[in-house]
């Protein structure tokens, strides 16, 4: 019985093969095959071990593989570019050879970034989307064939972001004056003044509109102010803007 917890005490004090979990996600989608994945947590374990360069016969010892068919596959491994033999000088000076798994690692961060690249280009694609339904939705029709060229000239020549586009399209609105034309030199205005995000935008509104009220203040009787405080807020007459 003390044998027995001897040896699990030894088993279980020896060190772990890291293994990113990474690497079990992207394998399969890097074309990765499962004996040649098998073949690439061996020589992490030989790595832990000591033994950066292990022969077929050591992988063989471990693998229900022939010693052709690893060599084979470590040959495809290379070739494929997940794989690469590099040389290293040892504490004593002597030139040795390994296997490095480099490669590997930098082609998975390479497939997370592609697939982050592609997951945010389908969420601009969907945001713009929501863009042409929105001016239907507040024009309540359907828009012209010109219309949408020109919201779509505004996402893919002028670069404005989608988000900027719905601000231009909220102050359209609020002013009451729902055309392309209106929309389009708001944010031709906005570019001018360097109005990237519709927070730069929301303040130089609100910087107008508290101009607007401090200018009219002075000519106004307390009665007037008051009522003048009821009324419709002012909004920026974007089509008298003037170069």
């Amino acid at each position: 019985m003390n044998s027995n917890n001897n040896r699990l005490r030894t088993w279980t004090e020896q060190g772990n093969v890291t293994i990113p979990q990474l690497f079990f996600q992207f394998y399969k989608e890097l074309n990765i095959e499962d004996e040649e994945a098998l073949i690439v947590i061996h020589l992490l374990a030989f790595h832990m071990e000591g033994n950066n360069f292990p022969t077929p016969n050591d992988l063989m010892s471990r693998l229900s593989m022939s010693d052709n068919e690893i060599s084979t596959r470590l040959q495809r491994l290379m070739q494929k570019g997940f794989l690469e033999i590099t040389r290293d000088v040892d504490e004593g000076g002597k030139l040795y050879e390994k296997y490095s798994v480099y490669p590997l690692w930098e082609r998975i961060m390479q497939a997370i970034e592609m697939k982050e690249q592609k997951q945010s280009a389908a969420s601009v694609r969907q945001e713009e989307g929501e863009i042409f339904r929105l001016f239907e939705e507040e024009m309540g029709r359907l828009l012209s064939p010109l219309e949408l060229e020109k919201i779509g000239q505004w996402l893919d020549e002028d670069k404005h972001s989608p988000a900027l586009i719905k601000e231009a399209l909220k102050e359209a609105v609020f002013a009451s004056k729902m055309s392309i034309r209106y929309i389009d030199r708001i944010l031709l205005e906005w570019k001018k003044k360097n109005i990237t995000t519709p927070k730069a935008a929301q303040i130089q509104s609100e910087q107008f509109r508290e101009k607007q009220s401090f200018n009219r203040q002075p000519t106004r009787s307390p009665q007037q102010q008051e009522t003048q405080s009821t009324n419709k807020v002012q909004f920026y007459n974007w089509l008298e803007e003037r170069e």
